[in-house]
Formats: C-alpha cells, sequence, structure tokens
C-alpha cells in the first residue's frame, strides 16, 4: 500500500520538486494539501493528482484530523515549522521538514522528541546528498583517493529581485541567505569531511545586510575548522549572481564540482584532474525516497532530526548577530 503523503505550503520548492518527487515513486501518493488560500490548495492539489476525497485544506488540524494520511512535508517558512511538524507528530504523522528545520535549537529539539514521543520518522530535507556525482565523490574522498581532506570551499549565490522573500523578514524567519543556499553549503560541509575529519569545533561568520538594510544576512562568508584540523568555508549571498562551485582539497589530490548545487542534480566534476562521469537524477526524488522507505523499513532517514539540529546549532554559533 502507498504511504500516502500531504504537502504543508504548496509553494515554488513543493510545486517544482516536491510535488513531483512524490509522483515519481511507485510506492507513495500525494494525498492532500494545505495553504491559507482555499483556491491555491485547490489548484495544487489538482494539477499534482492528490487522490484524498477531501485534498484541499487551510486548516491544519483538519488536514490532521485524516486517519488515512500517513506523513507531511513541511514546507513553510522557517518559523512555522516546529509547531506544525510538533502538531504533526503529536497526530500521528511522519514528519519531513525542509531546511533549515528550525529557527532555534529548542525548536528543533521539540521536534525530535515529539516524533520519538510518537515513534513517528523524522526527516530533514537536504536534498544535495542525493546528487549522484557528490555522492560518488564523497565516496572516493572515503575510499582515500586524494589523501587526508585539508580544506573545502563551497560558493553559491542568487540574485534576489527585492526584499520581498519572506526569509527577510524577522516573524517568517531568522536567515537569508544562510536559510536560502547556506545551510545547504554546510550539510554538504559536514556530511563530505565528517568520515574523516570529525565533527566541526569551531565556526565564525561575517554577514552583510547593507542593500536592502534587512535584519538579515543578504551575503555571509562562514569559516569552520573540524576536529582533524580540516577547513572549511563558504560563501552565501542573495544580492548576485555567480557560478556555483564546490572545490575540495586533499593532502593527495583535488576535486572541483562546478554548477553541482541547486535542484537539477547536473554539473561537471573534475576529480583528480579528470572528469567523473556519472548518472543525472532527480535529487529530490532520492530524499523523499529515503523518507518513504524509513517509514516501511522503520529505520531512521539518511537525514534524521539531530543532523539537521546540528545544522540549526551551528548556523546560530556561526551567526551570533542575526
Amino acid at each position: 500500500m502507498s504511504i500516502r503523503i500531504g504537502i504543508i505550503g504548496p509553494g515554488r520548492i513543493s510545486d517544482d520538486q516536491l510535488a513531483p518527487g512524490i509522483g515519481a515513486l511507485d510506492d507513495a501518493v500525494l494525498w492532500s494539501v494545505l495553504s491559507r488560500d482555499l483556491r491555491r490548495a485547490s489548484n495544487f492539489a489538482e494539477k499534482h493528482g492528490a487522490i484524498s476525497p477531501n485534498p484541499a485544506h487551510t486548516d491544519l488540524s483538519s488536514m490532521l484530523a485524516d486517519s488515512e494520511l500517513d506523513a507531511v512535508i513541511i514546507a513553510t517558512p522557517d518559523r512555522f515549522h516546529a509547531e506544525q511538524a510538533c502538531t504533526a507528530a503529536e497526530a500521528g504523522k511522519h514528519v519531513f521538514v525542509e531546511k533549515p528545520m528550525a529557527t532555534s535549537v529548542a525548536e528543533a529539539q521539540s521536534i525530535i522528541d515529539a516524533c520519538q514521543t510518537g515513534g513517528r520518522v523524522l526527516a530533514i530535507a537536504y536534498h544535495l546528498r542525493w546528487h549522484t556525482g557528490l555522492r560518488t565523490v564523497r565516496d572516493r574522498i572515503q575510499q582515500g583517493e586524494i589523501g587526508s581532506v585539508r580544506h573545502i570551499r563551497v560558493h553559491w549565490t542568487f540574485r534576489a529581485a527585492d526584499d520581498s522573500d519572506w526569509r527577510a523578514f524577522a516573524a517568517t524567519g531568522r536567515w537569508w541567505s544562510l536559510a536560502a543556499n547556506g545551510t545547504h553549503c554546510l550539510d554538504l560541509i559536514r556530511w563530505m569531511l565528517r568520515p574523516e575529519a570529525g565533527e566541526v569545533v569551531a565556526i565564525q561568520a561575517v554577514t552583510g545586510g547593507s542593500v536592502w538594510e534587512t535584519p538579515h544576512d543578504e551575503t555571509a562568508i562562514v569559516s569552520a575548522r573540524f576536529e582533524s584540523g580540516a577547513t572549511a568555508e563558504f560563501c552565501t549571498s542573495v544580492l548576485f549572481d555567480s557560478a556555483s562551485r564546490v572545490e575540495i582539497y586533499g593532502s593527495d589530490g583535488t576535486v572541483i564540482c562546478d554548477d553541482t548545487l541547486g535542484r537539477h542534480g547536473a554539473g561537471a566534476i573534475l576529480f583528480n584532474g579528470s572528469p567523473l562521469e556519472y548518472e543525472v537524477v532527480n535529487p529530490y526524488e532520492g530524499e523523499i525516497r529515503d523518507f518513504v522507505e524509513a517509514i516501511r523499513d522503520g529505520r531512521a532517514p539518511e537525514v534524521d532530526g539531530h543532523e539537521g539540529m546540528r545544522n540549526v546549532a551551528l548556523l546560530i554559533e556561526a551567526a551570533k548577530n542575526l
């Protein structure tokens, strides 16, 4: 029987990636949708083939009261994640939360506690872990093919049209560029390095917000050190377009990944100077498949709540002024 999934927040990422990701799986179906606007929920449900007899909702309690709903994907502004995730877990639903999972460690812990108490699966959405090329890079690094990792650098920016993004406002988010891209950069860095380098032991950020003078980071440059002494840095911004890149430097080799960040699952990778061939797949489909399989198999997902909470804690530590 297919896992019946509801989407809370039918925004762009849900429309472009999450709903199609559900639709691509044989053992999952889009069941229902929650939005503040009933027409929007109804249109989204119709577009993506939600199969509940009552697929469109504007009230969370009403949506969660459906005994046939198995799980929810929460893709709302960051400030709303904790309350919605806890409410869903308390209603007996498995929970998949878009990144970052919360805006404080206490919020993240509350989500973990609610899911553990209810025996529900909790997964956090870091889709880059299912980029086939990046997974291959990680595997080969762990096999020692570039020696000991010394440094990793990630660069990922975009130009926002204006300051209307919900991430720019304190009521709906805590970070802007760090929430849009930085949280992904940090997860990618830790995922790549932790098996060899251990955990992050020091982290700091320089942030700028002088163009639109929002309370949040318009640009952020973050540096970190791992237990092994390996170092890391990443730059995110909403002020300018630039090519995305991941650079990994080891004692015996180098990996350069161009245009592998984003939604597409593609890009060019040079591993020790040679092109890395890999199959391009939809990474969002991969993260949702892992969530569904974790529910079916009664196991933890690859990115669980503790991973999500550590990411939040490091963002807070790095950007203490935000």
